[in-house]
């Protein structure tokens, strides 16, 4: 009735019409029971998340375990296995480390399809890469984490993780090569030629993005240049490569006059190879004072100078013989190993009687003088060690003879039997002279005649 006094009567016909329609509609039933609530599942993995994020590893575990149990069909199952394995590797350590990666590995075989499985192999990649040693230190664990991350390229080359682990694989690879060019120094500095080349010219053939490549590649051409005049093509190639593949190289300059030297052609510079090694320069970022400072509290190796663009290493190293070492000639060695030095050679004889009129008939004179070169000694780790060893006989040998030889010069002293004869030792020894002479006379006969007996 108020309403009525208030509103015109236009107006009053629109306002019952509102009202009788309101009562018609029911409203919505709400039980406190019921309100706000979540899927069991959920709520399980949401608090699992929630204690993973302050450090309560293993609440969070207990509450994932409870999930995968109870709820098979959730849908956050994958998810759940993933968080496990995440928990592990945040709690860190070696056990806890060791799980994680047992976690993720059992994630990727049970769900291969999903782009979670990527990042759990990164994981793993990233588990080994933190545990790896410097370069002149164990390297088990670089090898595994080289292992993982060729995994994740190969199984997961349109991941997001991808190019992070190429670049890891590359720091892996200078890691790596730097303990292979430690080992060939170490031979190089002691003379150990074949060793020195073998190993050094090898490390470029693994590690092409190498930084110290160009060194190793010298080192290598001087190991060969000392095995004789047999290895001058063995290290006309080195200096080469130097030119031709790392231009900017330190040794560059160094590698072209030893070329001049041997009077080989200098080659050109590869253009690829010249814009790649002037981008790694440009990029080069080096490292702070601080981090140099507490370098040596750091396990890990120094990997600044590490390539920051290429194709990493896909392959394991092959093995490689050293030059000096003869290869049996057949055809299967000749087209697997190609290097080594082939010593056994055939020639066809004009003549069926030439073996027995001339034994020597098997060298001609066309090949007399190759034959020589190829009959000369091999070079060996232990040349330099031979050489000291004849040295030192040698000189021993010269003092004995010259000390030999002074004795025989020396003359014979006549005072000293008469200065001895009063003594008792030179008495006895004239007295021991004397006792042939007497049994001679004894027996033979006497040719003086006797004189007569007195009666």
């Amino acid at each position: 009735m108020l309403l009525c006094k208030f509103l015109p009567k236009r107006a009053l016909l629109p306002v019952l019409s509102v009202g009788l329609l309101a009562s018609c509609i029911h409203k919505k039933y709400e039980t406190p029971i019921a309100k706000n609530t979540q899927q069991p599942d959920k709520v399980l993995f949401d608090q699992a998340i929630h204690d993973i994020e302050r450090g309560r590893y293993e609440v969070a575990r207990i509450s994932l375990q409870t999930l995968m149990n109870t709820y098979e069909s959730s849908e956050y199952m994958a998810k759940a296995k993933l968080a496990i394995a995440d928990s592990w590797f945040r709690e860190g350590g070696t056990n806890g480390l060791a799980q994680a990666e047992a976690e993720y590995k059992d994630f990727i075989l049970f769900y291969p399809q999903m782009e979670e499985s990527a990042e759990a192999q990164n994981r793993v990649c990233e588990i080994h890469y933190k545990q790896m040693e410097k370069s002149d230190r164990d390297w088990s664990q670089t090898l595994r984490a080289e292992n993982e991350c060729r995994t994740l390229l190969v199984q997961f080359p349109n991941s997001k993780f991808a190019p992070q682990a190429a670049q890891r694989l590359r720091n892996i690879d200078e890691s790596l090569a730097e303990h292979e060019f430690v080992v060939g120094n170490f031979y190089y500095r002691r003379e150990m030629n074949p060793a020195a080349a073998n190993r050094l010219s090898a490390l470029v053939d693994q590690y092409p993005l190498y930084s110290n490549a160009g060194e190793a590649l010298f080192e290598a051409g001087q190991a060969y240049s000392k095995m004789g005049p047999r290895f001058r093509k063995q290290a006309g190639e080195m200096f080469a490569r130097i030119v031709r593949d790392y231009p900017l190289s330190n040794r560059a300059d160094d590698a072209k006059r030893r070329l001049e030297d041997l009077e080989l052609p200098v080659p050109q510079a590869d253009r690829a190879a010249y814009d790649r090694q002037k981008y790694e320069l440009e990029n080069y970022r080096r490292p702070g004072l601080l981090s140099r400072s507490t370098g040596f509290l750091r396990g890990g190796p120094d990997v600044s100078h590490a390539a920051k663009s290429g194709q990493p290493t896909m392959a394991d190293p092959k093995r490689t013989i050293p030059a000096s070492v003869p290869v049996v000639n057949n055809t299967d060695s000749a087209s697997t190993s190609g290097t080594g030095t082939t010593d056994v050679s055939a020639t066809t004889l004009a003549s069926s009687t030439a073996l027995d009129k001339n034994p020597d008939a098997r060298s001609s004179a066309g090949t007399q003088t190759a034959n020589e070169q190829t009959n000369q000694a091999l070079p060996t780790n232990r040349d330099k060690e031979l050489r000291q060893l004849r040295e030192k006989q040698a000189k021993k040998q010269a003092a004995l003879d010259k000390k030999k030889k002074k004795k025989n010069q020396q003359p014979p002293d006549q005072s000293q039997p008469a200065q001895n004869s009063g003594t008792p030792a030179a008495a006895a020894a004239g007295t021991a002279g004397n006792v042939p002479a007497a049994s001679n006379a004894a027996t033979t006969p006497s040719t003086t005649p006797n004189p007569p007996q007195q009666e």
